[in-house]
This record gives C-alpha cells, sequence and structure tokens, in this order.
C-alpha cells in the first residue's frame, strides 16, 4: 500500500491511477457498443436538383375514406360513380391539381387502391396520403 509509517514524515509523490483506468474501461466499452451502430448505413447517391419554388395556385381536394370504406369528398358523402365524376370535374385541364387521401388505419388496402385508380382514371397526377385514428 501507499501509506507507510516513516518516523519522517515525507509527502506521498505517486498517483492512484485506478479510477482513471476505470473511466478508460467504461469508455472503451461505450466505444466498442456504439461503433457497429455507426458504421451500418446506407450508401444512397441521390440525384442533385435545383431547388423548385412551390406553388401557391394549386387547387387541393381532400378525400376521406373512413373505418366502413364509405367515401366523403370534400365533407360531402359520394359514391364511387360520384366520386370520379366530381374528380373529372376538378382535374379537367388543370394540372395544379391536388388530390388528399385520409384513410382510416383499419381500411384494407385493396379499398385505398379503388380510390388511387379511381383518381388515376378521372386525371389527378397528384396524390398525398394520410391516416387517421380510428375511433
Amino acid at each position: 500500500m501507499a501509506f507507510q509509517n516513516n518516523s519522517s514524515q515525507e509527502m506521498m509523490s505517486e498517483i492512484n491511477v485506478t479510477p482513471l483506468v476505470d473511466v478508460m474501461l467504461v469508455l472503451l466499452v461505450v466505444f466498442i457498443v456504439t461503433a457497429p451502430l455507426l458504421s451500418q448505413s446506407l450508401e444512397v447517391k441521390l440525384p442533385k436538383t435545383a431547388a423548385v419554388e412551390t406553388r401557391m395556385d394549386t387547387k387541393q381536394q381532400v378525400v376521406v375514406i373512413n373505418a366502413q370504406g364509405k367515401i366523403t369528398l370534400e365533407s360531402i358523402a359520394l359514391s364511387d360513380e360520384k366520386l370520379a365524376q366530381r374528380l373529372a370535374d376538378s382535374a379537367a385541364g388543370k394540372d395544379n391539381f391536388e388530390l388528399h387521401v385520409h384513410a382510416d388505419e383499419s381500411v384494407p388496402y385493396g379499398r385505398v387502391a379503388q380510390i388511387m385508380a379511381i383518381a388515376q382514371h378521372a386525371g389527378v397526377s397528384k396524390l398525398s396520403f394520410m391516416t387517421m385514428a380510428g375511433q
């Protein structure tokens, strides 16, 4: 041990390195655990494009599909045929028309795909999707 019982009462000139070694070992373990996580990434080369200004003159409509698969367009309940007609009228000759589809989380994908097909046949080229929690 570092304690001595000398009568000369000299000061101890040694540094206790045990706490330093403990801290370094903890840092080493942290590094060993986190290093593999940092190297797991996918290398994707994204295309470079010029910045595009957002258009403020877009016309948007919202289609809501509830849990039972019923359709409402702008808060009006519609059948599939009437939805197709309304979308065709709204999107006719307009390249700035956007359709937002809000579907309940319990709606089967097949029903959402039907609405996508109706919108495509009506001439809608810009779709965005959102989900809402079931009630």
